[in-house]
């Protein structure tokens, strides 16, 4: 770092690239970080395109060449949003650069790989390497976490979680997000991977078997498409007449056993009809339970089994009061919403914070915090293909 600033290459401008760029855009505007951010380049493919995403997302440079932008000596912070398949490369590179790295979810396209750069991450001391699950930062999720560290649930007995969106018709082509190669799996990777880390850092508790998986492709072929010009799921692709064979899951369901005796439920699918982005989490124990639907950010649901039993039920609590509630401080007044871009901005908060030494409001996922979830999503791959119960252990 230098001059009182961290400096910011990011690699990838399509979708998680406008997010991450509108958080590192806003974060210094909110937040009172110990050091002042420089969005300092921005690497991708399309010289034309990147140009104009510089200009509008405040980056100071643009480069095609993404290797040169890393060992670049002013760079402090290397931002990786490209698809799974290219997280170790990149990673790695910026690990042996001496760079602090920031990478997408899931942490790789593999287990191996995972591993790997879990293992770089932890010989690169002087390096912090931290993982983008974000939906950590919606405060009701914060606030579920503490409440159970805090003991209000007591003892854990269930765990429901469910990330349901149907954007992947027939109509859609074969993107790169169904390209094993390229995104490693499905739905499993992309919407699962979210739920298993949100369910591991609410309840303090790691899943030590997955069991009665299974995972369906729904549509086995589509049309291959010409082009995809923008990054999209379904826009920017012009459709050929030739089709290719689609080698990802659309839908995953597994069951889970936690090391402290809960159960858990996990459902992620492409093909939920009706839901654009229905997203949530249930847990049930000895003295309360929590519910959180991502579709309202600001809200925690609570139940308080201690409670006199006439006055007994669920509280509907508006997750948004100033010096109560996680990062509310930053932002609105009471019942002001935020939405999903804010849980970006909080978690760049967080990690620049990190960084400079001053930790924020709760701890930034590492690359080794990331690699227990991806033993998850590797179990319930092994369960499904071989319809069997699978140990986390079997996987060390």
């Amino acid at each position: 770092m230098s001059e009182n600033a961290i400096r910011v290459c990011l690699i990838g401008q399509k979708f998680m690239g406008r997010a991450h760029s509108n958080a590192y855009l806003k974060v210094d505007k909110f937040f009172r970080l110990p050091e002042r951010t420089i969005m300092q380049t921005v690497c991708g493919r399309n010289a034309a395109e990147l140009e104009a995403f510089k200009n509008r997302w405040g980056w100071q440079k643009a480069s095609t060449d993404w290797k040169s932008a890393v060992a670049d000596p002013q760079i402090d912070l290397v931002d990786v949003t490209t698809p799974n398949s290219s997280h170790l490369e990149m990673c790695l590179a910026a690990l042996e650069a001496g760079k602090h790295v920031a990478c997408e979810k899931p942490l790789a396209g593999t287990l191996a790989e995972a591993r790997q750069m879990r293992d770089a991450a932890r010989k690169a001391k002087k390096c912090k390497a931290f993982v983008w699950y974000s939906y950590r930062r919606v405060p009701a999720v914060t606030l579920a976490h503490q409440l159970v560290k805090e003991g209000r649930l007591g003892r854990i007995y269930h765990v429901r979680a469910y990330y349901l969106q149907d954007w992947a018709g027939p109509e859609v082509p074969l993107i790169w997000r169904f390209n094993k190669k390229i995104a490693g799996s499905g739905s499993h990777g992309d919407l699962g991977a979210h739920i298993i880390d949100m369910a591991r850092f609410i309840t303090g508790d790691e899943i030590t078997e997955v069991t009665g998986a299974i995972a369906e492709t729904f549509i086995k072929e589509r049309v291959i498409p010409h082009q995809e010009s923008d990054g999209g799921i379904t826009g920017g692709v012009t459709a050929s007449s030739k089709k290719g064979k689609v080698d990802i899951d659309d839908a995953t369901i597994f069951l889970a056993r936690f090391k402290g005796g809960a159960i858990g439920t996990f459902e992620a699918t492409r093909f939920a009809t009706g839901y654009q982005n229905k997203n949530g989490v249930e847990i049930h124990g000895e003295k309360g339970a929590i519910s959180i639907d991502f579709e309202n950010l600001s809200w925690l649901n609570f139940f308080d089994r201690t409670e006199e039993r006439k006055v007994r039920g669920w509280h509907k609590i508006n997750v948004s009061h100033g010096g109560v509630h996680p990062y509310a401080s930053n932002w609105w007044p009471d019942a002001h919403s935020i939405g999903y871009e804010h849980t970006f901005i909080n978690q760049a908060a967080d990690m620049l914070s990190e960084i400079a030494g001053k930790p924020g409001v709760t701890p930034v996922p590492d690359f080794a915090d990331a690699y227990k979830t991806q033993e998850v999503l590797e179990a319930a791959v092994i369960s499904a293909a071989e319809r069997r119960p699978v140990k986390i252990a079997e996987l060390k």
